[in-house]
């Protein structure tokens, strides 16, 4: 007698396929995932069901049950590359990036040709800040398929690193095959503004905004070049449009520095009513500002009294006579090919372009460790405050950006925030020696700078006077500055922010 395969061993027919893939390619994604979950209880073996799952689960943003859907298919079909790649989508969306990276390593071993596999492996190292492990699958898949989003992707990482003119010569490539690249057109223009070329930076948002009016970036880009030129109310409309990152904080700034107090205090009032959880330090810069001109009470709480929670601290590494360290961290900053990003706020300097943590140099990984320990230490030091910064302090510690900082005689940093971070510092490697008053190359930070409306001059100061081998941490809400010094010597910094995850700009996928 033969035996009948058992039903649990059978797969759908193409009869009972069909309208599953009609609701998933008509974009129907939680009919689909509805109509297929209903077969696997039919065929629990079927792997092509899984499979389609996890795609309607990605659709859907549910990341977690697209990530069992997609195990479940490779369980029960292990030497299938897209499955691997689908999985490892899904691992990066949760967050998860090591295993996604390993899940498109086994896509591309069962699959050497899986040129977006490589690219999607880039995206992955290049989050987890390996930038040259990222350029490397970048330039791999270029190799094995020249395409628009391949340049674009290395273009970001070579942005990251510093080489802008790299960066820009393949965002050009990309925009070359395809016109229509929004994204990259926006890119480019980035680069250019970093590179301090705002002419041709302003013609790539808008190339940007012509293909796409509703671009969030394009927007924010307009609307900050907008306002650093002071036209406050085309800058707002462009800001408003945008909806993105710190927006609210930007467009309320630009109510303020065109001195139209009334609509300012009553859209905080709004935005301090409705936002209960009070972590935007640059409306922390802005609140505290009004209430100190106007000598009104500050009710916003990321750090309202910021001069607390200035920490000053010695790097042991850095501090110690003769340092090795010390030596290659000039020695890299002296001889890597690290390009300059233009930055009005420097007199008498230059600062470096890209974000220098993430770059492959030992001593620059290596002192992006010991900031990260400095961090903890500053978490345990204000453990308890009753203060946004410190209740919301980031559990994983990121680096959106870092930078040295190079003045020589007559130099400084004028006064400044960092919109974009949530603490911000700086290690000294250099100081000016000969200096003819204490003050000469110090730190000042404060509650007022960037040509804000004064109503008085009341606006108090603090001062950091470090030694090499120093770091000082601080809110990134309090303005702050070099003092100039007017010594024939050079001072270095490396300066850097961190934020909490999930506010760290991210990139594209593949």
């Amino acid at each position: 007698m033969v035996k009948q395969a058992h039903p649990f061993n059978q797969q759908p027919s193409q009869f009972e396929m069909q309208p599953v893939l009609q609701l998933l390619n008509a974009g129907r994604l939680a009919d689909a995932e509805v109509a297929a979950n209903k077969l696997t209880v039919r065929y629990p073996n079927a792997f092509i069901l899984f499979n389609i799952l996890g795609i309607a689960q990605d659709g859907l943003s549910k990341f977690g049950d697209a990530v069992k859907s997609y195990s479940k298919a490779i369980a029960l079909q292990p030497d299938t590359p897209d499955l691997h790649f689908n999985l490892g989508i899904a691992l990066a969306n949760v967050g998860r990036f090591d295993d996604a990276a390993n899940n498109y390593r086994k896509a591309i071993a069962l699959n050497p040709e899986f040129f977006e596999a490589y690219g999607n492996l880039g995206t992955v190292l290049q989050k987890q800040g390996l930038l040259e492990e990222a350029i490397k699958n970048y330039r791999t898949a270029l190799n094995i398929h020249d395409d628009a989003r391949g340049h674009f992707n290395l273009g970001t990482a070579l942005r990251d690193e510093g080489k802008l003119d790299d960066a820009i010569s393949h965002f050009r490539q990309a925009i070359a095959m395809f016109p229509n690249y929004a994204d990259a057109h926006n890119y480019l223009g980035e680069c250019l503004r970093d590179q301090g070329n705002m002419e041709d930076a302003i013609r790539s948002y808008q190339d940007t905004l012509a293909l796409n009016p509703d671009h969030a970036g394009a927007n924010y880009n307009m609307g900050e070049f907008l306002y650093l030129a002071g036209r406050f109310d085309e800058a707002a409309d462009f800001l408003e449009r945008s909806q993105l990152d710190d927006w609210q904080e930007r467009a309320l700034y630009c109510l303020y520095k065109a001195k139209r107090f009334e609509e300012f205090k009553t859209r905080l009032d709004e935005i301090v009513r409705s936002h209960p959880k009070h972590d935007a330090p640059f409306l922390q810069t802005l609140s505290t500002h009004y209430a100190k001109n106007f000598g009104t009470e500050d009710h916003y709480n990321f750090c309202k009294n910021g001069f607390d929670f200035v920490y000053q601290n010695s790097i042991k590494e850095l501090a110690q006579p003769d340092s090795q360290f010390l030596k290659d961290l000039l020695n890299d900053i002296d001889n890597t090919a690290i390009e300059v990003r233009a930055q009005g706020m420097i007199i008498n300097g230059k600062q470096s372009a890209g974000n220098l943590f993430k770059r492959p140099e030992a001593s620059f990984r290596k002192l992006g460790e010991l900031v990260k320990q400095e961090f903890i230490n500053y978490r345990k030091r204000f453990a308890g405050a009753d203060c946004e910064l410190i209740k919301s302090f980031p559990n994983e510690l990121e680096f959106t950006s870092s930078w040295y900082v190079r003045l020589r005689s007559g130099g400084f940093v004028d006064r400044h925030i960092h919109e974009v971070g949530w603490i911000s510092g700086a290690v000294y490697l250099v100081l000016p020696q000969n200096r003819q008053d204490p003050l000469e190359g110090c730190f000042e930070y404060g509650l007022h700078g960037d040509n804000y409306p004064q109503k008085h001059e009341n606006f108090p100061v603090g001062i950091a006077s470090p030694s090499v081998g120093d770091i000082v941490l601080f809110p990134s809400s309090l303005f702050h500055r070099t003092i100039p010094f007017n010594s024939n010597e050079e001072r270095i910094c490396i300066a850097f922010d961190l934020k909490p995850e999930g506010d760290i700009f991210r990139r594209s996928n593949y």
